[in-house]
């Protein structure tokens, strides 16, 4: 499920006494998952809770348990065999990006194979929320975040929302999430970058998953070229985004989405940032990467060489170009 102000609501209903009242989450997780609200307090909090055996581990390293400002993790005995994990929202500054934290942190644990690796999961996962928070400060994202965003954007607007259902096109969006890919279906994954040159000779790959098709029935590259100015008639991140949350009618697609955005780093409480600069779409362009396309891949590297970041030259790409009714074929489903 994703968690909306309605689940909380709900919980925060006045109670007669003290204590916790609380919602499971997805009880096929390997250990108990709860929305949990304090009364009288209503203070908004991730409950996980397992066996003593499988927490031991968490709670010999408790002392550095990951904390951010707004956020904090912490760890307590319900009984001598008994354990509770806690992702606690401290400052209401933060309660739009509590929610998709939450669902986040959350799925993560639900996908673990055990007890002791689901929380180990969720330590990792709050701490990459942590990393997120700090690096976009109070100046918000990056001049070249900004413009991988918006081709992300472009290519979920312009290619994968029209011929899906809206949830199903927004939960293909994965790159906020991390993923290797930033758009991954049943029949394709899609890695997008942004250019704001004029003639890209080069595609910075940042590593040596990103085109690696392992897994994948279809690896697509795309390039988006942007024109990038202050004024002019082109679109802010701000009004790409609203024109998206436009076309998504869905209430839990427009939701799943601020959730996507906030993954990326796009917060509510900096959208002042993002009326400039303003983006024109020159050109989006489509290959397929397979066969001989230049790139390197996990296979190819010597044991204890990784993170390796390398270009791509766009010259002679044009034997593996995919045309726009394939990507459309291959975004529904049709293996091309």
């Amino acid at each position: 499920m994703t968690v909306t102000e309605d689940e909380w609501r709900e919980l925060e209903t006045p109670q007669g006494t003290t204590g916790r009242s609380r919602l499971r989450l997805h009880p096929d997780a390997p250990l108990d998952v709860f929305l949990s609200v304090s009364h009288p307090g209503h203070q908004r909090m991730l409950v996980l809770r397992a066996d003593a055996r499988a927490a031991d581990h968490i709670v010999r390293s408790v002392g550095r348990l990951p904390r951010a400002a707004g956020l904090e993790m912490n760890l307590s005995a319900v009984s001598r065999v008994e354990y509770e994990l806690q992702v606690v929202l401290t400052s209401n500054e933060l309660r739009e990006v509590f929610n998709p934290l939450v669902d986040d942190v959350a799925d993560t644990v639900r996908a673990a194979p055990a007890a002791d690796a689901a929380l180990t999961a969720a330590v990792d996962r709050f701490g990459r929320w942590q990393d997120l928070l700090r690096a976009v400060g109070t100046d918000g994202l990056r001049p070249e975040e900004r413009r991988g965003l918006a081709g992300e954007l472009l290519v979920l607007r312009e290619h994968v929302l029209p011929p899906l259902a809206q949830t199903d096109a927004v939960d293909s969006w994965t790159g906020p999430a991390g993923a290797d890919q930033d758009f991954q279906l049943p029949a394709v994954a899609i890695e997008a970058k942004s250019s704001t040159a004029k003639r890209p000779r080069s595609i910075r790959i940042a590593s040596e998953r990103q085109l690696d098709a392992t897994g994948v029935p279809t690896l697509l590259l795309a390039l988006v070229m942007l024109d990038e100015r202050r004024g002019g008639s082109g679109e802010s991140l701000n009004r790409l985004v609203d024109r998206i949350r436009e076309q998504l009618t869905s209430p839990a697609a427009r939701t799943m989405f601020d959730g996507r955005l906030i993954q990326a780093g796009y917060l509510p409480g900096h959208r002042d940032l993002y009326d400039e600069p303003r983006y024109t779409l020159r050109d989006l362009r489509f290959w397929h990467v397979r066969d001989d396309f230049p790139r390197i891949v996990e296979a190819d590297l010597r044991e204890g060489v990784g993170h390796c970041t390398y270009q791509v030259n766009t010259t002679g790409l044009d034997q593996h170009q995919a045309t726009a009714d394939e990507v459309t074929e291959l975004i529904r489903g049709q293996h091309a």
